[in-house]
Formats: C-alpha cells, sequence, structure tokens
C-alpha cells in the first residue's frame, strides 16, 4: 500500500524547509519514496511545481514517474468544478473516486493549498511515521492524506496508461 500524503503550509519557506528535510529522510531510509513535489501558489492563486526530477535525490522508475505527475495533475490541474474532456478522462476520474482520491480528498487539498499557500506532495511506498513526524513537525504543516491499496495503485497505472 502506497501513501498520497500532501502537506500545506502557510509559508514558502516553511514548505521548502519540510521539502529539503523529507529528500533528506529519504537518504536516512526514514522514508522510500515514488514520487516528491514542492507546490507553491502565490496571492493570486497561480500554482508552480517543483520537484526532484532525475539529478534529484529521488529516483522513480517510468511507471511510478509517470503514476506521480497523474496523481498531480488531478490533484491540482484539473478543473475543480469538474469539467470532463471525452470518455476516457471521465473513467479515470471514476477510478480515483473508487481508488480512495475520491472528491472529498480533492476538495481537502484544494481547501488546505490556497492562494498564499505552499505544500509538499509526497507519494510514499513506506514511511517511519513517528520518525517522519517528527522531522516535519518544526515547519507547522496541515496533513491531508490518502492511502492507496495495491490495487487501486495498479488500477491508476493502468487507466493514466491509456
Amino acid at each position: 500500500m502506497a501513501d498520497l500524503i500532501v502537506i500545506s503550509f502557510d509559508t514558502e519557506a516553511d514548505a521548502e524547509g519540510a521539502y529539503a528535510t523529507i529528500q533528506g529522510l529519504a537518504d536516512d531510509l526514514v522514508v522510500e519514496l515514488a514520487g516528491l513535489a514542492l507546490v507553491k501558489v502565490d496571492s493570486d492563486g497561480k500554482m508552480k511545481v517543483e520537484h526532484p526530477g532525475a539529478a534529484g535525490d529521488v529516483g522513480l522508475g517510468a511507471t511510478s514517474g509517470a503514476l506521480f505527475g497523474f496523481l498531480l495533475g488531478i490533484l491540482f490541474f484539473v478543473p475543480w468544478a469538474g469539467l470532463i474532456f471525452g470518455g476516457a478522462f471521465g473513467a479515470l476520474i471514476a477510478g480515483l473516486d473508487k481508488s480512495g482520491i475520491d472528491s472529498e480528498f480533492r476538495e481537502r487539498v484544494k481547501s488546505a493549498v490556497a492562494a498564499g499557500k505552499s505544500a509538499v506532495v509526497l507519494y510514499a511506498t513506506k514511511l517511519t511515521e513517528d520518525k517522519f513526524a517528527a522531522a516535519i513537525a518544526p515547519y507547522r504543516g496541515t496533513i491531508v492524506q490518502t492511502s492507496l491499496s495495491a490495487e487501486a495503485e495498479e488500477e491508476l497505472i493502468h487507466d493514466a496508461a491509456q
């Protein structure tokens, strides 16, 4: 089972600090990452996404990297009003609802990552919760989390590939 965790921060500096800390936790094997991104939202609501990529500390396989990119797109770039562009895209949204990334989770992310806030998004395959929580506590983030079963993850990978 994998965890998709979104941590919202009131300041960009706190988000950047947590992002760097999480990369260090990955080096120390406190967390095994399949994806990591820093999302910055300016006061006008314009979003910028940064991620370590191939040169960073997070080694992403092609499949997990594609899935993480897909998840970021669904969480942050798909219109919240639910505009659906064709049947395949509608099937993907329906698949997300079955997998645990339902509209309630997306709404919690939307409210937590509003204009002027920043967030760290991580897709973790393994997490030592107590050490992770202690390391990021100084940054005062708000956590929104969902867990994906292995079956749901496989279904999303399949749907994203089509």
